[in-house]
């Protein structure tokens, strides 16, 4: 699907002036990087939603996509028939669901037209029976009864308090959920205090804690948070600049769901260290909180697969 997404970009920035797509992209980097929330959309009109779409959406799509590849793996026999997008915009998050799951029907909600329009024109064709919609980020948004699942990502930023708590109370009447946010100290509380919310709500953690109980992590002196790889295409560098042929996006993320799921053992939250005959492996477990633990040639199969493991990974 990434491949797909690619050609959806390729002809955005045609006609959109190299100054106006630069200031654009400068203005949506301050925001994205901001602390500060807003009641309207970040988004304001067609330069915007291109800039952004050519600048966020391959980063966006890796880290959902990411996140939704290690939900799947706790419910490996489940797959949703409805899935809510809400904050989609141009529709990252639905085109990271189109790659994980197949046969479901997409609603992207957002509170910016221009989003909506652009991420319709980009998933003709490529993702159908998806339905972009209009709605207020906030009190009083509901979803569908039956909703299976919904997505919400890079969005909680954007919304004040009260209104965070009242998408993700939305998002807690669904059979499951999985919400993204930027892998900064600040985009780590908010799933925190999103995190808490789900499992007052009923739902169970699934990833990437291995239990549902307290984070262990004290705020302030460290965050949750893994990366995913992002291939540039030429239009990616020619917005961002750099010359490297990929980036890494630092997400933090949480999945909570209603069904008889139970998470990893532990989870690998830093990149695995390589030393000669041994690794060292920092893990979230169950029963010790976090922790290093050393994986030697002693160990056999528990050795290689050490090797071979990548910071985000289960383990068992």
């Amino acid at each position: 699907m990434h491949e797909e997404l690619r050609a959806a970009l390729a002809g955005l920035l045609d006609g959109l002036p190299p100054k106006q797509a630069a200031q654009a992209v400068d203005r949506l980097i301050a925001n994205y990087r901001g602390r500060i929330p807003t009641d309207a959309p970040v988004l304001r009109d067609r330069a915007d939603v291109a800039a952004y779409a050519a600048y966020r959406m391959p980063a966006t799509f890796e880290a959902v996509r990411a996140a939704l590849t290690a939900f799947a793996a706790r419910v490996p026999d489940w797959s949703p028939a409805t899935h809510v997008d809400i904050g989609g915009g141009t529709g990252a998050a639905t085109w990271a669901t189109a790659a994980t799951w197949q046969g479901h029907h997409s609603t992207v909600l957002d509170w910016a037209q221009p989003a909506l329009d652009l991420g319709a024109e980009l998933a003709d064709g490529i993702l159908p029976g998806t339905d972009w919609q209009r709605r207020t980020l906030g009190e009083g948004l509901t979803l569908p009864a039956g909703t299976d699942l919904v997505t919400v990502s890079y969005v909680l930023g954007e919304l004040r308090p009260e209104d965070r708590r009242a998408v993700i109370a939305a998002a807690a009447t669904a059979t499951a959920v999985v919400l993204v946010e930027p892998g900064t100290p600040d985009g780590y509380l908010r799933i925190r205090e999103a995190r808490t919310q789900l499992t007052e709500a009923g739902l169970r953690i699934v990833a990437p804690c291995p239990h549902s109980g307290s984070c262990p992590i004290v705020p302030g002196e460290d965050w949750c948070h893994f990366a995913a790889r992002v291939s540039r295409s030429s239009l990616h560098r020619q917005v961002k600049g750099g010359s490297l042929p990929y980036e890494d996006e630092k997400f933090s993320y949480v999945a909570a769901t209603t069904l008889d799921a139970a998470p990893a053992a532990a989870r690998i939250v830093r990149k695995p260290q390589l030393r000669k005959g041994q690794v060292l492996l920092d893990l979230c477990t169950t029963a010790d909180g976090l922790e290093r633990t050393t994986v030697t040639k002693r160990h056999g199969a528990a050795y290689k697969a050490a090797r071979d493991a990548a910071w985000g990974d289960d383990w068992a």
